[in-house]
């Protein structure tokens, strides 16, 4: 689903983000990116979702060469990807349903369509009823899990998670980590970046550590 081959990302400033990355996702798998702040685990998924390009190296996205696709075509790539953030970057003045409706609207699907898939995306993350429900009346779990919803209600390929548990308390980091791991048991490859390594330990998936732009390889599938 991911190869990065040989890939770099360098700014202006001579900061090396990434330096000869090399890492493959398999369709279906699920795996984690684990490195301090500021390692450059942001910027790996930003290159992914191409809100950033590669200064060097090769990057393949569901058989797709990402050096290939123009300004245009973008918005298409980032349809088949969902995005969970660790603030949730939800709309404080919209309620829960259209707030998990809005990429589905943007895509230009009928209000009909809409309604099912985001009642279906509610029902996955626990919060089927909260639909008519302000983000202000949330605890920030369950503001979490909208966020959540709102990346799956297109159906995704690819779920890209960048410190989604980083806000939560442990009992609640673990929910949503089994969450992700149900998504991944239907098929969909997930790919997280977090520091929460006394949480990732624990779970039976890859582990790769960024450290100075470097990327290496902790442990494999269990």
């Amino acid at each position: 689903m991911i190869r990065f081959d040989q890939v770099s990302k360098h700014y202006a400033d001579d900061k090396i983000a990434l330096n000869r990355a090399t890492f493959h996702l398999k369709r279906g798998q699920m795996a984690f990116i684990t490195g301090h702040s500021g390692a450059g685990k942001s910027t790996l998924l930003k290159l992914i979702m191409l809100m950033e390009r590669a200064t060097q190296g090769r990057i393949i996205v569901d058989n797709q060469d990402l050096a290939n696709l123009n300004r245009r075509q973008i918005p298409w790539h980032r349809r088949k990807i969902g995005l969970v953030f660790q603030n949730h970057q939800l709309l404080f003045d919209y309620s829960v349903f259209n707030n998990i409706a809005l990429p589905l609207r943007i895509n230009g699907y009928h209000e009909r369509d809409i309604g099912r898939r985001v009642r279906a995306a509610l029902d996955k993350v626990g919060l089927l009823g909260q639909e008519k429900a302000m983000p202000s009346t949330l605890s920030t779990g369950e503001q979490q899990r909208v966020g959540i919803a709102r990346a799956i209600v297109n159906k995704p390929r690819l779920l890209l998670a960048d410190e989604p548990t980083g806000n939560l308390d442990p009992e609640l980091a673990e929910e949503i980590m089994h969450l992700f791991e149900q998504f991944n048991q239907v098929g969909v490859s997930v790919l997280i970046a977090s520091h929460d390594i006394n949480l990732i330990r624990h779970l039976p998936y890859p582990v790769m550590k960024l450290g100075q732009g470097r990327l290496t390889h902790l442990r494999a599938s269990s």
